[in-house]
């Protein structure tokens, strides 16, 4: 079994190191006037983790139920459009564009920017000076960040400022897991348990083809999709994995006295729980686009992968 397979490598999120990072404090206006696309979810009893794990160093098991009180969520990602109205009212200034770079995947550089420095155990991230969320490639790539597709380069820190100015906040784990079923129970993904594949089922926006020399994009995307794209799950939520990361609430932290769990994740002290995969998974290289994986995040990393979606509390 490979190291992608045990979940000793989650090499899928880079971190940075040794940066003190936080969010500036807004200005400007300070609640989201918009009405933004929510749904409602029940409250009831829900589920987290799976007892079919994939990758069990990540804590993917056992299943478990929970209580769940009623909430209101994102139909989709934040997106662009939703993410610069934010800036406008309140002159929020993100982390990359405040530390000046950003980890961007090697397959959309060119130029110069294909020789910033790779990161190391995973070359084919870069982390690129002038990259964020207006250019989401480095200097030149404005045009690759259509309004209507998710927010990205965007920081745990900078998500959670955009929730006190749109009156949400991130969901807790249990509170993604129980959305992203749409009321199915303990299925696999979104849809239900049927495996995306690299041939004639495309559910979501993922790897296709050989990681990650070349994305045969047989999906329609091999970047971010629109945010509301591919069929929405039965609560109506769209991309609930694959196309980007989603921040949580939560701390990562998976129990376990065993010392190979310890060494897996060793130095992510502070990681938040990060769901849903991306548009660069693939069961060869990060087979975490599926319900109950998850991932271990620096709240200060910004990646050309990584959004979010808010929750809000019934009243």
């Amino acid at each position: 079994m490979s190291e992608e397979q045990t979940g000793a490598k989650s090499c899928c999120m880079p971190a940075r190191k040794g940066v003190d990072a936080h969010s500036p404090k807004q200005t400007g206006a300070c609640r989201e006037t918009a009405h933004p696309d929510t749904v409602p979810i029940p409250g009831g009893t829900g589920l987290v983790g799976t007892n079919r794990p994939e990758l069990a160093l990540d804590g993917e098991s056992p299943l478990r139920k929970t209580r769940i009180k009623p909430f209101r969520i994102d139909t989709t990602t934040v997106t662009n459009a939703r993410f610069a109205a934010f800036v406008e009212a309140t002159g929020h200034v993100t982390e990359a564009e405040r530390l000046g770079d950003s980890f961007v995947f090697q397959g959309f550089l060119s130029g110069a920017a294909r020789n910033a420095p790779p990161v190391p155990g995973a070359p084919w991230w870069r982390m690129v000076p002038g990259a964020n969320w207006r250019a989401v490639y480095g200097p030149g790539s404005e045009g690759a960040a259509p309004p209507d597709h998710p927010a990205v380069h965007i920081s745990w820190h900078d998500a959670n400022a955009f929730a006190t100015w749109a009156g949400g906040r991130l969901p807790t784990e249990a509170e993604w897991e129980h959305a992203a079923r749409g009321g199915q129970g303990d299925v696999r993904f979104p849809w239900g348990d049927a495996e995306p594949n690299d041939t004639d089922s495309f559910p979501c926006n993922i790897w296709q083809g050989r990681f990650p020399d070349h994305d045969l994009g047989r999906d329609g995307y091999t970047g971010t999709a629109p945010a509301r794209s591919f069929a929405p799950n039965g609560y109506g939520l769209y991309n609930m994995v694959g196309n980007v990361w989603e921040w949580t609430s939560q701390t990562f932290r998976v129990k376990s006295l065993k010392r190979q769990v310890k060494q897996a994740h060793a130095g992510k002290a502070g990681f938040k729980i990060t769901k849903g995969g991306s548009f660069l998974c693939h069961p060869s290289y990060c087979y975490r686009y599926r319900i109950a994986a998850r991932s271990g995040t620096s709240p200060d990393s910004t990646m050309s992968h990584q959004g979010f979606r808010l929750v809000y509390d019934d009243a």
